[in-house]
């Protein structure tokens, strides 16, 4: 570690000279470790996909669900810290919950997804905390029609057609950036989103069957 930096990164409320929060980098490293997620919108919906890894064989695959329901309209998939990823969901679920309540409609997805990213970004702005380490796609339909987007570390959102995250995003990006069509079936979808999977590892023999939702 350089000297100059080791005077900004233990503190997420300093930028270094350069404009750099360290922190906030270093809880996007912990999400490039994470387990490979992705998003794809088809014609009727949005389809999630994740990687399942088991630290152990002794653990039990029925709590590795990487795939969660937010409410009847929005599921998420996360990569990162599995703690993090839970307390920002149960988040989630609140504000759903909150926002039905008070106009008795389907949740706006887009609303949702900037109150989570909101709170994301002030744990990059007080002492006292660290950013949250995991990013989180979101996924669902509302009035609008088939939304999709993510959200990092830093709190910073973004809509899209289709989004990886986690160890293999850049080559998962890379194949579906070549492969996806507007429009898709369902089931064209999921063979996209396995083989874009299958795309990220050195040997795709060894992947296990991912866990995969379409909402």
């Amino acid at each position: 570690m350089q000297q100059g930096q080791m005077a900004y990164d233990r503190a997420i409320t300093v930028f270094s000279p350069d404009g750099r929060l360290f922190q906030v980098e270093y809880a996007r490293e912990a999400v490039k470790k994470g387990s490979t997620a992705l998003g794809i919108k088809f014609k009727d919906g949005v389809l999630l996909l994740s990687e399942k890894k088991a630290r152990s064989r002794l653990v039990e695959k029925n709590s590795l669900e990487k795939i969660q329901l937010v409410d009847d309209n929005v599921a998420t998939v996360t990569s990162g810290l599995v703690a993090d990823a839970r307390v920002l969901i149960d988040f989630a679920r609140v504000g759903a919950q909150q926002e039905k309540v008070t106009y008795g409609s389907l949740t706006n997805i887009e609303n949702l997804v900037k109150k989570v990213a909101d709170q994301m970004q002030q744990y990059t702005q007080f002492g006292g905390v660290r950013p949250y380490g995991v990013s989180i796609i979101f996924a669902g339909t509302d009035t609008i029609g088939p939304r999709l987007f993510d959200c990092d570390p830093a709190g910073t959102i973004n809509e899209y057609k289709s989004v990886a995250i986690g160890a293999g995003k850049d080559a998962v990006t890379d194949y579906i950036e070549k492969e996806y069509k507007d429009d898709m079936s369902l089931e064209d979808t999921i063979k996209l989103g396995v083989a874009a999977l299958k795309s990220a590892l050195a040997d795709a023999s060894s992947m296990k069957e991912p866990e995969i939702a379409s909402i």
